[in-house]
């Protein structure tokens, strides 16, 4: 993977029914209350999943400061969002989860089970790990998964996303992308059996093949202390008609809309994708041009899995550190190799939000 890094995952899209309240309720839940970045203006780009047409949408990133990448909350702001006409279930193609870094699942269960009707049962991955699965507002599921490991320290039992568990039709296909593209190339568990003990998720008792992959060589990158260490959960139940989860509806209808990993040298990485088999099929900036997100600004990219589950891949050039104020990082003037350090995100922190106004 010479020529290009990868710092880690950014964030996960979540589309939604309703802007606010889904940030609000992540704000309440997982402690996502750091504002990245907010905008609301045109989807022009991404045509390929938009029906050809550009589209309204109001988006913003939130993160957790105590590590993990953030959440990339999206509403159609000119048409009405179409959910998943059917209840997502462990074996359809595509995000089933997200994966949440939790300090003690033991205590954080207890917590949640007490001002939230949609949780499941204290579990355990198949390597042991302890974890539990919440739904949120509009029926997506989240896998809060324990790891101890704090970025900048908010006393808070939750941090941010580590990774996503994905429905795949052909196990070794997946592999093989998962694990050459994105570098998700160690078999922490290779296992063959219900997916859960529990009926709590739909299909969750279903026998399947589950792998949990992570990683040989750790993240590197300007970003890679915030958003750490992260895993992949790839899910493939033999038998089951296959349904994938984005089938008819466009990007950034409700549900998981893609997987967004922070990369640097991205033309090196358009390259290397294409000698895999897997060209973009969107760039925001094919011909070098700069493309403006709100406060931020960089590049954008999708390719997508054998299943057509989407991965982003984002090149950042500007970020905020306090927008109000006007300061901001060029990432263009500092060596992409080094991570940033702490005290520019404890900026970040000291402008969070309690609660989303309408």
């Amino acid at each position: 993977m010479a020529g290009h890094v990868i710092s880690g995952i950014q964030q996960i899209g979540v589309g939604t029914e309703n802007f606010r309240k889904s940030w609000n309720w992540m704000i309440e839940m997982f402690g996502a209350d750091v504002r990245i970045l907010e905008d609301d203006t045109v989807a022009e780009r991404m045509l390929p999943y938009t029906g050809g047409v550009p589209q309204k949408r109001h988006a913003c990133i939130a993160a957790n400061l105590q590590g993990g990448g953030g959440f990339e909350i999206w509403q159609f702001s000119g048409r009405k969002p179409q959910p998943c006409p059917f209840v997502v279930a462990v074996g359809d193609l595509g995000i089933l989860a997200a994966k949440i870094k939790c300090r003690d699942v033991a205590a954080f269960h207890q917590v949640m089970a007490a001002k939230w009707d949609s949780v499941g049962p204290v579990e355990a991955l198949p390597d042991g790990t302890p974890c539990f699965y919440v739904k949120d507002l509009y029926g997506n599921w989240f896998q809060l998964v324990e790891r101890k490991d704090i970025y900048i320290e908010q006393h808070k039992l939750t941090g941010g996303v580590i990774g996503a568990v994905i429905g795949v039709s052909d196990m070794e296909a997946a592999l093989r992308f998962y694990g050459r593209v994105l570098g998700y190339d160690r078999v922490v568990s290779d296992t063959q059996g219900a997916f859960s003990s529990s009926d709590f998720l739909p299909g969750g008792t279903r026998p399947c093949r589950r792998v949990l992959l992570g990683r040989s060589v750790p993240f590197s990158g300007a970003f890679s202390g915030l958003y750490g260490d992260s895993a992949l959960e790839l899910v493939e139940v033999p038998g089951v008609p296959a349904r994938k989860v984005y089938e008819g509806r466009f990007w950034g209808d409700p549900g998981f809309i893609q997987l967004c990993f922070d990369v640097t040298g991205m033309n090196e990485m358009k390259r290397f994708c294409e000698s895999e088999g897997h060209p973009f099929t969107v760039d925001s900036c094919p011909d070098g041009e700069r493309f403006d997100m709100g406060e931020a600004s960089g590049r954008f990219c999708y390719i997508e899995d054998p299943d057509g589950t989407l991965i982003e891949l984002v090149e950042t050039e500007k970020v905020p550190i306090v927008g109000k104020l006007g300061w901001y990082i060029d990432m263009k003037k500092r060596d992409p190799a080094k991570q940033l350090p702490r005290f520019l995100f404890r900026m970040m922190g000291l402008v969070s939000t309690q609660k989303v106004s309408d």
